[in-house]
C-alpha cells in the first residue's frame, strides 16, 4: 500500500524576539510533521530551546543549511527584503511577518523575485485568521452591497515607541498596526484600494506616528474610515460594515460579531479564540505540501504596504487624496 504520509518539514526561523517566541512555541509543540530545525538571532550564545536546534547569528548561513527546507521571518521589516531575496536564491519557501517590507518598492522587488524563481512567498497578515474576522466575512454576505466601513485599532503604547535622535526610528503605528486594517479592507471586500487620504500625529519624518486617520475608497466604491493609534488606555479593535440591507459590527478584542438587518433585532455571536500565529503556520505548511498558492500571498502583503506608502505620501502633502497605482 502506498505511504501517503508527508515527510517531516524542517523550518528555520529568523528572529526570536517577543513575537518570534510565539512562532517557536507553535513550531515546537503544535505542528505535527514539522520541526524547528534552526534559529537565527543576534545573541547566538543563548541556548536554543532544544538541543537538536541549530543556532546561527547570520541568516545567510542558516538559509544555506541543507537541513533547513523552509524559512520563517519574524524580524524588523527593514531586514525582510534581503532575507527574502536570500531565501529565493536558495529556492526555499518563505513566510514573512507583516509588514512585508517598509516600502512598496522593496515589497515589489521581493514579490517579483519570488515569482520569477517559482518560490512560495506568504505574508503573515495574521488577522485574516482571527475567528471574529472570519465570522464577520461570512456575515457580510447577508447585508447586501457593501457601502461603507469604519475600522478602529488602538493598542497600548510601547515603552520604546518614541525614540530620540541617537536611536533608530521605531516603526510607526501605520505600518505596525494599520497595515492589518489596510489588508482587511482588501480581504473583506475583495476589492483593491484605489485612493487614500491620511493625516498623522506626529507628522511624517519627524517621529514615529502614534495616531493615524485614513479615508479610502475601493475599486467598487466602498468608502472606509480607519482610526489607528497607540494609546495609554485600554486597547480597542472593532469595525462596522454597512451594506444596502443591514450592517455588521465586530469587536475582535472581545470576540463578538453582531448583525442587524434593517430595523430588525440585532443577532450577536461570541467566538472562541484561536491562536492566529498557529493558523498562519498551518496555512504555510499546507501550501508547501500541496503546491498551491498560500491564502495570503506576497502580492497581498505588497498591496498593503503600497497602500501604506500612499498614506504616507498623503500625510506629507497635508492630507490630500492620493491615487494608488493599478495592480500589475
Amino acid at each position: 500500500m502506498e505511504n501517503r504520509s508527508q515527510p517531516e518539514l524542517r523550518i528555520g526561523l529568523v528572529g526570536v524576539g517577543r513575537h518570534g517566541s510565539r512562532y517557536v512555541h507553535h513550531l515546537l509543540h503544535d505542528l505535527p510533521g514539522v520541526s524547528l530545525a534552526a534559529i537565527c538571532r543576534k545573541r547566538v550564545d543563548e541556548r536554543p530551546p532544544d538541543s537538536t536546534i541549530s543556532a546561527y547569528s547570520d541568516y545567510r548561513a542558516m538559509i544555506a543549511d541543507p537541513l533547513v527546507q523552509a524559512i520563517v521571518v519574524v524580524t524588523p521589516p527593514s531586514l525582510c527584503r534581503e532575507i527574502c531575496l536570500e531565501a529565493v536564491r536558495a529556492g526555499k519557501p518563505i513566510l514573512i511577518e507583516k509588514p512585508l517590507a517598509t516600502t512598496g518598492m522593496d515589497a515589489r522587488v521581493m514579490v517579483d523575485a519570488a515569482a520569477e524563481a517559482g518560490v512560495l512567498l506568504m505574508t503573515a497578515q495574521t488577522m485574516r485568521f482571527d475567528p471574529a474576522i472570519l465570522l464577520l466575512k461570512k456575515q457580510l454576505e447577508y447585508i447586501g452591497r457593501l457601502q461603507s466601513a469604519t475600522l478602529v485599532s488602538h493598542i497600548e503604547t510601547k515603552p520604546n515607541l518614541l525614540t530620540d535622535a541617537a536611536q533608530p526610528v521605531a516603526l510607526g503605528a501605520l505600518l505596525e498596526l494599520g497595515v492589518h486594517l489596510l489588508d482587511l479592507v482588501r480581504f473583506l471586500t475583495g476589492d483593491e484600494i484605489i485612493k487614500v487620504r491620511c493625516t498623522m500625529t506626529p507628522p511624517p519624518s519627524t517621529a514615529p506616528e502614534t495616531k493615524v486617520t485614513v479615508q479610502l475608497r475601493t475599486s467598487r466604491d466602498v468608502t472606509c474610515a480607519l482610526d489607528i493609534a497607540r494609546v495609554e488606555s485600554e486597547r480597542m479593535g472593532r469595525a462596522e460594515w454597512v451594506g444596502a440591507t443591514g450592517k455588521v459590527t465586530v469587536d475582535w478584542t472581545h470576540r463578538t460579531v453582531t448583525r442587524t438587518m434593517g430595523q430588525g433585532t440585532p443577532e450577536q455571536w461570541t467566538v472562541e479564540p484561536y491562536p492566529t500565529v498557529l493558523a498562519t503556520l498551518q496555512a504555510f505548511v499546507q501550501a508547501i505540501h500541496t503546491g498551491m498558492p498560500p491564502p495570503i500571498t506576497g502580492v497581498d502583503g505588497c498591496r498593503a504596504v503600497e497602500a501604506a506608502d500612499a498614506c504616507y505620501r498623503s500625510a506629507k502633502l497635508g492630507g490630500v487624496w492620493v491615487d494608488l497605482a493599478s495592480p500589475r
